[in-house]
């Protein structure tokens, strides 16, 4: 095949959960400029219509549907539609994260919630989305980590800045997880033609503070934070046929800070 046509991700639909936060906006805008059809699925519907409407109106092929990932029947009812209007799934990019436990200090019962959301909520969906795949004959998974599950926090970042340095546990605790879930779920769906990857970003430019940003960017070789469209088309490359043999791996996308 044509390296275009490797790439190219026409006549697939793809579902990207959280679709409508940071990371998510970028990954679904790359998807559907390589001409995918790109489901955004998020607890607030109203959000995820507006972004799908905004991508609709540059020409991209971008829908909403609902889901709450704590909820196993709203799973459910998100497969269900998924086939009613798209007929077939051939990507998952499972992006959505909750954020209960805004500290260290955070009441325990916060780290259940995440839990329920985070964890058992994601193998939920993963399970059923996975499922699919299969039906379809194959596709791919992409799991949205962080290099804060591969490293320990970096305090110096925050130093000059009136930024919150007691950083929540459960971020780090669950994105470690889905590493090792990354290579379980590849070994799992082995013979299947289902493809299960992660992609561990570092940190993306959003108008942090100044400090902040100098802090960071200074122990990045690159000397910048992410931006919008680094992710792109690390995206395009796992969900289409140019990444058609990789597979159980992580990689990490942070501009060289780790190096």
């Amino acid at each position: 095949m044509n390296v275009k046509e490797l790439l190219s991700l026409k006549n697939k639909v793809l579902l990207v959960t959280g679709g409508a936060g940071n990371y998510g906006k970028c990954i679904v805008e790359g998807l559907a400029e390589a001409d995918g059809t790109v489901v955004i699925a998020s607890r607030n519907l109203e959000t995820g219509a507006e972004v799908a409407a905004d991508f609709r109106r540059k020409g991209l092929d971008v829908h909403a549907l609902q889901v709450d990932q704590g909820d196993h029947q709203s799973i459910l009812q998100l497969k269900k539609k998924i086939l009613q209007e798209f007929g077939k799934l051939d990507g998952f990019v499972n992006n959505a994260v909750s954020r209960p436990m805004g500290s260290y200090e955070a009441p325990i019962e916060h780290f259940a919630e995440s839990m329920r959301v985070n964890a058992t909520g994601m193998m939920d969906i993963l399970r059923e989305m996975a499922e699919l795949l299969v039906q379809n004959k194959g596709g791919s998974i992409i799991n949205i980590g962080s290099m804060m599950g591969m490293f320990g926090p970096d305090l110096s970042n925050y130093d000059g800045t009136s930024m919150n340095k007691s950083l929540p546990p459960d971020y780090f605790f669950h994105n470690a997880g889905l590493l090792n879930l990354t290579r379980y779920m590849a070994q799992m769906l082995a013979g299947k033609n289902v493809r299960v990857n992660c992609v561990s970003p570092g940190g993306l430019f959003n108008n942090q503070p100044e400090r902040f940003v100098e802090n960071y960017t200074g122990k990045v070789p690159l000397r910048r934070m992410a931006n919008k469209d680094d992710i792109k088309g690390l995206m395009v490359l796992l969900a289409s046929e140019a990444g058609a043999y990789i597979n159980g791996e992580n990689i990490l996308m942070d501009g060289g800070l780790n190096a």
